[in-house]
């Protein structure tokens, strides 16, 4: 059997703090070359809604480029290991990632029905502009991937070697949240909900170290959040299939940083990551666990 390489920082808790300071370095060099040639999407400037978008676009994608340079640079060179290995293995967990893609719509579909039978929410029109939504699809698919790469694939990957898988989600949740805590016209409680968020996202990868719930859930909810139902994403604006007009108190609608700032979200994606993270233990834990024993049993019994 082929030996494996060994990383050249052994503690994974240590190379994830490495990792993070120089991602962050690489970021803030990033921000005031961005300032520097007027690039101001994120600023939360009043702009025409496609101009921003554009911005949005134009601006989250070189932050992708970067994240995923630094990430791939990680890899190969302090962790000794492949891109892949961030958990991109998609035979054996088809249904998963089946399963993620489908909880986005039905939670917020879920949310949404208790908005409007409330008298809070109410859908006022309805738009179909192809060539725009498929723009947000690519976008949406962009921020998934990104952000699971760097949240799930390294950080959570590398503490999930070093710490207890609780631990491990607990702090990847918090670096997630803080991620978003600079989005425009986020509250404290949007901070808290998008850490609930974080602890789902993460629950399905402490059991398998594979990518794929966490990616396809990621996108459907930004997708059916923003593009379908028309709240905010985490505070920036989107153009939706569904126009919506909201009204009654911002704690339950979300105001205008979107439903990830309503009570429901954690409500609904606390709930969600209760159910799965008993699903996923069942599925993967438990077998591994009934196997381990059926094999030894096994080795007793042979000896006997």
């Amino acid at each position: 059997m082929e030996k494996q390489p060994v990383p050249i920082i052994k503690q994974g808790w240590l190379r994830v703090i490495l990792y993070v300071v120089v991602l962050m370095g690489v970021l803030f060099g990033y921000g005031i070359i961005a300032s520097a040639i007027s690039i101001n999407a994120l600023t939360g400037e009043s702009v025409g809604l496609a101009n921003s978008l554009t911005q949005i676009i134009v601006t989250y994608f070189i932050l992708s480029v970067t994240i995923v340079l630094v990430t791939w640079l990680f890899k190969k060179f302090i962790d000794r290991g492949t891109f892949k290995e961030l958990g991109f293995e998609w035979k054996g967990f088809e249904m998963d990632g089946l399963v993620g893609l489908l909880t986005g719509p039905v939670l917020l579909g879920i949310g949404t029905i208790i908005l409007a039978i409330a008298g809070y929410l109410t859908f006022i029109n309805f738009t179909f502009n192809g060539s725009a939504l498929l723009v947000e699809i690519l976008f949406m698919l962009l921020v998934a991937f990104t952000e699971e790469i760097l949240f799930r694939g390294y950080i959570l990957n590398n503490l999930l070697r070093s710490t207890n898988k609780w631990v491990a989600l607990i702090i990847t949740s918090v670096l997630f949240a803080l991620f978003h805590s600079t989005n425009p016209g986020v509250s404290v409680l949007a901070v808290v909900n998008i850490f609930v968020a974080g602890f789902l996202l993460g629950i399905n990868y402490i059991y398998t170290k594979n990518l794929w719930f966490a990616v396809l859930f990621h996108f459907s909810w930004n997708f059916f959040q923003g593009p379908v139902f028309g709240y905010e994403v985490s505070g920036l604006d989107m153009q939706s299939i569904l126009e919506q007009s909201l009204s009654g108190p911002e704690i339950l609608t979300g105001g205008e940083f979107g439903f990830e700032q309503s009570l429901l979200c954690p409500a609904l994606t606390g709930f969600a990551a209760i159910v799965y993270g008993f699903v996923f233990y069942k599925k993967y834990e438990s077998s591994r666990n009934n196997l381990i024993t059926a094999e030894v049993d096994g080795i007793g019994n042979t000896k006997n």
